[in-house]
């Protein structure tokens, strides 16, 4: 198995699975001729986490790591009329991209753009008593990610989905002795996470356009900070 026929065979499920899409399409673009780096979600990611929000039910949607806006332009065409979504960046050069990537999509009046580092965003969410979110994606600053779970907790209700992005680094997560901050990121993440009472979860290993990689799937079974689903 080579990295050309996991691509191969991407493509050809993405062709049978995943139809084509103006604002997709022109949102990886504008991404791409804006600079930012290439690492959106491949489009069956992105159908497999629209399809969780269906699945779900989730009618609140916390994203961490907005990029160009091509992942939470899949999580928020998943959401009922009355949907809200809630997405986190950094960076705001990338989120001016987004903001208008977004806004091509139709979905301006369902998505807000937060900007600044998550780790100073999140307290400010639990600050102002939002209600607890249904979903939460976290595809963001990989040193930071057992952090990001932290708080989501604190802004999830018992039911609510949490889903991790890129953790098994090329399956460099099971080398102890990596000097990678983003491989030790996600081992202190795991850690956390196989620990963590309030929560059942597993992790899948991926392979496809985006290379060798992974996900994490959890949800949120009790929660002492703010249990009010």
């Amino acid at each position: 198995m080579t990295q050309g026929q996991w691509a191969g065979v991407d493509r050809y499920l993405a062709d049978l699975l995943v139809p084509s899409d103006p604002a997709l399409e022109a949102t990886l673009q504008a991404s791409a001729d804006a600079g930012l780096p290439p690492m959106s979600v491949a489009p069956n990611q992105g159908k497999l986490l629209h399809l969780l929000v269906l699945a779900s039910g989730a009618r609140t949607v916390l994203e961490i790591g907005t990029l160009g806006g091509y992942s939470t332009i899949w999580l928020a065409r998943a959401l009922p009329s009355s949907g809200r979504l809630v997405t986190l960046e950094a960076d705001p050069r990338h989120a001016a991209v987004a903001e208008h990537n977004i806004e091509r999509a139709g979905l301006s009046d369902v998505v807000e753009i937060l900007i600044g580092p998550a780790a100073e965003t999140l307290p400010k969410l639990v600050a102002q008593h939002r209600p607890p979110f249904d979903l939460v994606f976290i595809d963001a600053d990989k040193p930071a990610t057992a952090e990001y779970l932290a708080w989501s907790l604190k802004l999830s209700h018992v039911g609510s989905l949490i889903i991790v992005d890129n953790v098994a680094r090329r399956g460099q997560v099971i080398e102890s002795e990596s000097d990678d901050p983003n491989v030790q990121g996600m081992r202190r993440f795991l850690d956390q996470l196989a620990s963590e009472a309030r929560v059942s979860a597993t992790a899948i290993q991926t392979v496809g356009v985006k290379g060798y990689d992974g996900f994490v799937l959890a949800v949120v079974t009790a929660n002492d900070a703010l249990d009010i689903a």
